[in-house]
């Protein structure tokens, strides 16, 4: 591993079988520019390639790496975390430091970094430049996220010019494969062999370190949601057909485009299974348009962190519509400090009502709700046994939908939008 002359190192090996695990062996020895990895939940992925990332860095003094996401918010809690997790488990920890402003991790003995960055602020990602060696690695997590595929063209130009010889440049991309037409599948999966290009797959299967309860929930959802397995289990492609809203697209705008626009704020409850969901938007209603401005989407979180991130959002004092299957969290919520929360009003018909008034509308997207984007590119009409498409939504990518549904409820006229 690489160090400088000046400082001492005790060198240890590693068993790479042991602390990576087994199923990786052609992702980790690709050379090639395109490394793209598609798999399903448990797969072992992100750490695999955050662990490669951390060996790599030590054993080549010249290499630097840059990861992104979609929006930089995000990275602290996937990427930053997985990096500083397979440090730790290399037992590296004194060799390496983390620093959360702005995101950025040295490798001690020599100076190389690892950079984070979003593509909400594409000036920082263009002018990333490295003080030791060279920038020869990018790392694009989620990168089902990035919907344009100019986007990646951009970023696919910011790895460029020579590297030391012993070095290779390399972008890395590794997602969940919900939707078969996102541009990855036709540009990586599709197109004719290429030494260029590795467009791997994996899944949970290759994970030994899954213990017996976490195989259960996948057999569980093979039995019970044999759609959702296809991609959350084996990591294939999710097949996208009969969207229920068609009417949106992805556009950035600000708070000053939409000043005449009333606003809409709704909320989602889960905690184990099920992310929290939290929506803000404006409407136009004159011009039927729907802005998509804000959201939080995430698991685990009890009512005092919902709480907390509302309020850090800014969002404390607005009116809020949450589901009203959760009466008690609207009651914790309220002596918490956010009195403007109330429950949806539910009666027959609710979901299909709301659905159809929304399909009326122009829905923009702001580029940061990549979480939105993902559920509204997905939210499909179930079918039955036969392959009927049915009048009902999946049980599926429909927390963010449901938030929208609610924090719409005060706008809807003419036959009274009931939940």
């Amino acid at each position: 591993m690489a160090a400088k002359k000046n400082l001492k190192i005790n060198y240890q090996k590693y068993n790479l079988a042991e602390i990576v695990g087994k199923g990786y062996k052609t992702i980790w020895n690709f050379r090639g520019r395109y490394l793209v990895n598609k798999g399903s939940r448990a797969s072992k992925k992100s750490k695999t390639h955050a662990l490669r990332f951390i060996y790599n860095i030590m054993k080549y003094p010249d290499s630097n790496l840059l990861v992104i996401r979609k929006t930089y918010r995000t990275l602290k809690d996937s990427c930053f975390t997985e990096l500083k997790w397979a440090v730790h488990r290399y037992g590296v920890d004194q060799w390496w430091e983390f620093k959360e402003s702005p995101l950025e991790a040295t490798y001690k003995p020599t100076g190389q970094k690892i950079y984070f960055r979003g593509l909400d602020d594409p000036l920082k990602v263009t002018s990333v430049t490295v003080d030791v060696g060279a920038l020869c690695w990018m790392w694009i997590e989620e990168a089902y996220e990035i919907m344009n595929e100019d986007d990646f063209n951009i970023l696919d130009e910011s790895i460029r010019g020579e590297v030391p010889e012993d070095l290779w440049k390399q972008i890395v991309l590794t997602f969940n494969p919900w939707n078969e037409h996102h541009w990855i599948k036709k540009r990586f999966y599709d197109a004719e062999p290429d030494s260029d290009i590795l467009p791997a797959t994996t899944n949970y299967l290759c994970n030994e370190f899954l213990d017996a309860a976490d195989l259960r929930v996948f057999e569980t959802m093979k039995k019970n949601n044999p759609r959702r397995y296809q991609v959350a289990g084996l990591g294939n492609w999710g097949i996208v057909d009969g969207l229920i809203y068609e009417n949106w697209r992805e556009e950035a705008f600000s708070l000053e485009d939409i000043k005449q626009c009333k606003s809409a704020f709704g909320l989602d409850f889960g905690y184990t299974n099920d992310p929290s969901a939290f929506f803000a938007g404006f409407v136009d209603i004159q011009n039927k348009k729907l802005y998509v401005w804000d959201e939080f989407y995430e698991k685990g979180l009890s009512n005092k962190k919902i709480f907390e991130k509302i309020s850090s959002m800014g969002y404390a004092k607005e009116r809020i519509t949450a589901d009203s299957a959760e009466p008690k969290s609207i009651d914790e919520l309220k002596t918490l400090g956010i009195h403007r929360i109330n429950g949806a009003k539910k009666g027959k018909d609710s979901i299909a009502n709301g659905i159809q008034w929304i399909q009326d509308l122009e829905i923009i997207i702001h580029p940061r709700c990549v979480n939105f984007l993902t559920e509204i590119s997905n939210y499909t009409w179930d079918e039955d046994k036969f392959g009927r498409k049915l009048n009902v939504p999946i049980d599926d990518f429909n927390h963010l939908m449901d938030a929208m549904r609610y924090a719409l409820e005060g706008y809807v006229t003419g036959d009274k939008w009931i939940y």
